[in-house]
């Protein structure tokens, strides 16, 4: 690569290379540690003496600005960089719209950001270390394969075929999911399925209805559209339908394992939720997470296989199922909706990486999820029973646990007395991560209590971890 550097004339050329070089240094264009091209082949790629550069390099080496190591070259020198004075800026017409996208931010995108405790209780964490780093490797050594066979240069925004019919046979087979592969649109991850499906549906002002509390990216991606957002209440059969206004376009609701508080919704709850959209003409977005993983009963069927109308959207991933890295989801559309989000997608990033669909389409179809998932739900569970004895033992004057029977994180709501907020403030410091219900309640009164999330804290460290939680209480008691 070569280095730009523009000379003027034939007079002052040393002179003319040291300011640009120094200028390049200060402003921090030309990064520390880069190593600058010899003398004789800079020379030639400029079309000046070896002398000229010489003389240039000399005077930056006097500046300290350049340093020479013996028998490897020339680099620039480690220093901070002087930022020229920026030129006055010219408000932006769409100030207003920034602003209300800057301030969408949410709890979840900024506990991404902290660093995490020696032992953190975080939500929608999945474990690392039963991740099958080995099958998940040849799986991709299959997909470069495939890549250097297939001639074609566009994919599907839809989503790989092989993918998609993967996809459909997991979910019919774990979930119940009634859906064929022409029915599924492979994602980058579920909140773009969020994203594709609030696209093509939301307008500023309809109406848009969703648990509460609530998922925030989700809250936060309908108001960032326009809608006008219902925050319908949840008691312990879930979503209470009966107080869906009106005029609802769409309804987003997480059936199988509410979150954050974690029941089911009931049977006859479900049935009505569907009644009500079809006399609304709303579709449903059931967002199916985490609900591979359950512990106790019969499994609860999705929501989607109920449908009879065409009018709910089954979301899942496989971020939370193997890997957040991973970034791959789905969603199975009815055919109203499955073209147009086809559209979005095409606009929004033409197709999912493909040799992601592929490896994981191999993943899939050689038994190594469903393997994975066994081995998950044996930890998972033993890390449950854990917190859940805690919570019903010596955490018992602080703490209830609420009901959930699927998953990979509990909610525990705190009894009169408690300083959830302190709590946690407290617990940081003796480096355990708790985290509070409190930033998923949008409307509906905040009920204290904390997210404790299973899935990347290892069973050993629950009790050492409680312990330390216990203790905290005893002294704030």
């Amino acid at each position: 690569m070569e280095l730009h550097i523009r000379l003027e004339g034939r007079k002052g050329l040393a002179d003319q290379l040291y300011q640009q070089l120094r200028a390049g240094i200060d402003s921090g264009h030309l990064a520390a540690g880069t190593q600058l091209p010899p003398t004789r082949l800079l020379a030639e790629q400029l079309g000046v003496s070896r002398k000229t550069v010489a003389e240039a390099y000399s005077r930056l080496t006097y500046d300290n600005l350049l340093s020479g190591v013996v028998g490897r070259g020339t680099f620039i020198t480690p220093r901070l960089p002087i930022r020229a004075p920026q030129a006055d800026t010219v408000p932006l017409a769409a100030a207003t719209t920034l602003e209300r996208w800057s301030q969408r931010a949410t709890v979840l995108g900024q506990r991404a950001l902290d660093a995490p405790s020696r032992y953190d209780f975080v939500g929608g964490a999945s474990s690392k270390a039963q991740f099958p780093y080995d099958q998940w490797r040849s799986c991709l050594n299959h997909a470069l394969r495939r890549s250097q066979r297939h001639t074609e240069r566009q994919f599907s925004a839809q989503g790989l075929p092989e993918l998609r019919e993967a996809i459909a046979h997991h979910i019919a087979f774990a979930r119940g999911v009634q859906c064929s592969p022409a029915d599924v649109l492979v994602c980058n991850g579920a909140q773009q399925a969020l994203d594709l499906i609030a696209r093509v549906l939301v307008e500023p002002g309809c109406k848009v209805a969703m648990e509460d509390p609530g998922y925030p990216p989700a809250r936060q991606l309908f108001l960032a559209l326009g809608a006008q957002l219902q925050s319908v209440p949840v008691d312990e059969h879930g979503l209470c339908v009966e107080q869906i206004e009106d005029g609802t376009r769409l309804i987003y609701v997480t059936p199988s394992h509410q979150f954050p508080l974690g029941m089911p919704m009931a049977e006859t709850r479900r049935q009505a939720l569907l009644d009500r959209a079809a006399a609304l003409g709303a579709l449903i977005i059931e967002d199916d997470y985490d609900c591979e993983f359950r512990y106790q009963g019969p499994a609860a069927e999705a929501l989607q296989r109920l449908d009879r109308h065409g009018l709910v959207a089954y979301v899942g991933t496989f971020s939370k199922t193997l890997l957040s890295e991973l970034r791959l989801g789905y969603a199975v559309l009815p055919p109203a909706v499955l073209q147009a989000a086809c559209v979005a997608k095409h606009l929004t990033d033409w197709h999912s990486p493909s040799l992601q669909q592929w490896a994981l389409a191999r993943f899939i179809g050689e038994g190594h999820l469903n393997k994975h998932i066994r081995r998950c739900h044996e930890v998972y569970s033993a890390r449950r029973e854990r917190i859940l004895t805690r919570l019903d033992g010596d955490l018992a004057p602080w703490f209830d646990a609420v009901s959930a029977s699927a998953g990979f994180h509990l909610s525990a709501l705190a009894k009169p007395g408690v300083d959830v907020e302190l709590l946690i403030s407290l617990a940081r410091k003796v480096e355990v991560g708790l985290y509070s219900l409190a930033p998923f309640f949008s409307e509906a009164p905040v009920k204290p209590g904390l997210l404790l999330g299973f899935g990347a804290i290892e069973l050993l460290d629950i009790d050492p971890a409680l312990d330390r939680v216990r203790d905290t209480l005893q002294r704030l008691s």
